[in-house]
């Protein structure tokens, strides 16, 4: 535990990296994935789960909250750990994603943006003040700059408005934000599929000195290559001194392949989502258990996993839950998933550490390869 933030890098291999993000309430074990608690909770998850898998931090999300509770609501009532029962570290997002993709009307200005949530339908201005404010009230201990995220592929003068928008907005974010001992403010590097405005948009915001950098508009529907062409791009102009993020990635290989290339911590819905419409990620591949093939199936999931979900219950049980509809499904296959993804990424930290990245990402592959579909085939992205 720490009083202050702070980052230190542990172990290298090549340019992957394990460490340690040191703050009040916990240290985040780097290469780190963060599960997906979009309005406080972890879908279908108990929070002791959660931890008891390994994950030492959880993310939020400010849109969803400043809609439903409320942020002043959850403030009132202790702020979002005591409200969510999780008393460790929480990164919230902006809320800049969601409402580029979820709200119904929205118009963005130089001020902020302003739209109609999906809920009520009741107008909302979240400017980059607000949004701090937001993310202050939920008493979050790594906060995200509000930024704009334009959908992939787009128009190069549209990435670019984006961007510049984007660091001007970082600038009023971080003096918005203050100087808060113990937690964080991490810049957004955006510019899109393009190289020259990713490497001005890094500078930029290193210049400004946030304590984290994260590289979003990704994983937005582009070919994986683009996204790790733009952490190419993007790694060498960021300090080795302070954490990276890649955010909303993603699939088992693009963790291993971001791991590879520098990247310290990740979230995504995707375990989470696929285990409540059947899909199981296992160290043997993706499982469909929509598939009539499991019907008669007494095999677990995984039979050296240390999870119960993936150890204790039968393909076939599991694929009578699914084709049900039973929540209990809903519940073993998310558990499942998330064990999956933690154990990947502590098994890519010991790799690290050991100077085996290089023969353990190879094993990891091979063992996808022996399900005959590989890790990213037939990927459930239904919401």
């Amino acid at each position: 535990m720490s009083d202050s933030f702070t980052f230190s890098v542990t172990g290298t291999d090549g340019t992957a990296r394990t460490g340690e993000i040191r703050m009040p309430r916990g240290v985040i074990r780097t290469p780190a994935f963060m599960p997906v608690g979009t309005a406080a909770t972890v879908k279908a998850m108990y929070p002791e789960q959660v931890k008891a898998l390994g994950a030492d931090v959880v993310l939020g999300n400010t849109y969803h909250l400043m809609l439903r509770p409320g942020a002043e609501r959850v403030a009132e009532l202790g702020g979002l750990h005591k409200f969510m029962n999780w008393p460790y570290p929480i990164l919230t997002d902006s809320g800049g994603f969601q409402v580029m993709s979820l709200a119904k009307l929205r118009k963005i200005d130089e001020n902020g943006v302003t739209f109609q949530s999906h809920v009520d339908g009741a107008t909302h201005l979240l400017t980059p003040e607000r949004s701090i404010e937001i993310q202050g009230l939920l008493g979050s201990d790594i906060q995200m700059q509000l930024d704009e995220c334009v959908k992939l592929p787009a128009s190069p003068q549209d990435t670019e408005r984006a961007m510049r928008l984007s660091l001007r907005w970082a600038e009023r974010c971080q003096r918005a934000f203050g100087d808060q001992p113990g937690k964080a403010l991490f810049g957004i590097v955006q510019g899109g599929e393009d190289k020259a405005l990713r490497i001005e948009s890094a500078r930029a915001l290193v210049d400004m000195d946030f304590k984290g950098y994260a590289i979003g508009g990704l994983a937005v529907g582009e070919p994986q290559a683009t996204m790790l062409a733009m952490i190419e791009t993007v790694i060498p102009y960021l300090p080795t001194t302070k954490p990276r993020y890649l955010m909303g990635v993603g699939t088992p290989d693009d963790l291993v392949a971001a791991v590879t290339r520098g990247i310290d911590m990740f979230d995504c819905v995707m375990p989470t989502r696929a285990g409540r419409h059947g899909l199981a990620y296992t160290r043997f591949g993706k499982v469909n258990l929509k598939n009539a093939r499991h019907a008669d199936d007494p095999a677990p999931l995984d039979p050296t996993s240390n999870c119960p979900a993936a150890n204790s219950y039968s393909r076939a049980y599991l694929h009578h839950l699914v084709k049900s509809g039973e929540i209990l499904g809903m519940m073993l296959l998310t558990w499942a998933n998330l064990a999956y993804y933690q154990d990947l990424m502590a098994n890519l930290r010991r790799a690290i550490v050991d100077n085996t990245l290089e023969d353990v990402s190879a094993a990891i592959r091979a063992d996808w390869a022996t399900a005959g579909t590989g890790a990213d085939d037939g990927a459930d992205q239904a919401s």
